[in-house]
């Protein structure tokens, strides 16, 4: 499987801050914004990513991740010209992906809880082997803002709909989604929804009337941040922050799990760490003089 970051769009809500800089640049607490989703596909397994991006920002992050290899990775880029909606990174995508499954996450999505590693190799597996699309529940207080899944009684999904002023549940869809390999054909033959956009819940609407959809539920104690303002941004950092300090370990330290997946050796981990005159890169300087 292959992973799609979506990190395009203007990010008028973050305005005066995006006027300069991609969102997705932007630092939560200790590192680029990207990091975090970018971890999430690494998590999974998912060595291939493209990154999606306008022109103005795609050299930002061309610069800051390069080719992968650093990491043991591939990682290609793709210019989006207008935003038209989420499930045009299938469209745009398609190439990359050479009819093999995929996975897009969205590039301002934070996700942090026990067992989220084990849920996403469960999605991927599960995926490859029967086909369909897995996407995720997350239970909210106000669910207009997103995509929102209704299920029966007996945990079976009913419906979605996308931001709905009266929502049928409380569960949100968050900006992680798994298909199979034949996701570009369903992208490539949508209908631009009301809004004049390709939606993703139009894509998973898809798979839903073929049966092939599941939902997974992400639980009590989950974390799924999203940075769409400035609070949001400051309560992402600081949440962040809070895990590191008082566990010792980092979040979505990239070189870390490219290390742990076996990607890249103790000693590159260190040259890597070595590089970087900070306490990130302290820390993988320890991980890897530490290692058994």
């Amino acid at each position: 499987m292959k992973g799609i970051i979506l990190a395009g769009g203007s990010a008028t809500r973050l305005y005066p801050l995006s006027k300069a800089i991609s969102k997705q640049i932007m630092p939560v607490y200790d590192k680029p914004m990207i990091y975090y989703p970018l971890s999430s596909l690494m998590l999974a397994g998912i060595r291939e990513v493209l990154i999606i991006s306008t022109p103005r920002d795609l050299p930002m992050f061309e610069e800051l991740l390069g080719d992968g290899s650093r990491l043991g990775m591939k990682l290609s880029y793709k210019v989006q010209l207008v935003p038209n909606g989420l499930a045009q990174a299938f469209v745009l995508g398609a190439e990359f992906l050479n009819g093999e499954p995929g996975c897009l996450i969205l590039g301002d999505n934070m996700f942090y809880g026990q067992g989220f590693r084990t849920m996403l190799k469960e999605a991927v597996e599960q995926t490859e082997r029967d086909g369909g699309a897995c996407i995720f529940g997350y239970e909210v207080r106000d669910p207009r803002a997103y995509g929102v899944v209704e299920f029966d009684a007996n945990g079976k999904v009913l419906s979605l709909e996308e931001k709905p002023q009266q929502p049928k549940s409380n569960y949100a869809v968050p900006g992680l989604y798994f298909y199979d390999s034949t996701v570009c054909a369903k992208a490539a033959a949508l209908k631009p929804s009301a809004r004049g956009e390709y939606e993703i819940t139009d894509l998973n609407k898809c798979y839903l009337n073929e049966g092939t959809l599941q939902v997974k539920l992400f639980g009590r104690g989950f974390a799924w941040l999203d940075t769409g303002n400035c609070d949001s941004l400051l309560d992402a950092g600081n949440f962040i922050a809070t895990i590191q300090n008082r566990q010792g370990f980092y979040v979505a330290c990239i070189e870390e799990i490219a290390w742990r997946n076996g990607w890249i050796s103790s000693d590159q981990l260190r040259n890597l760490g070595q590089e970087m005159k900070t306490a990130y890169g302290q820390y993988m300087v320890h991980l890897a003089d530490t290692a058994k």
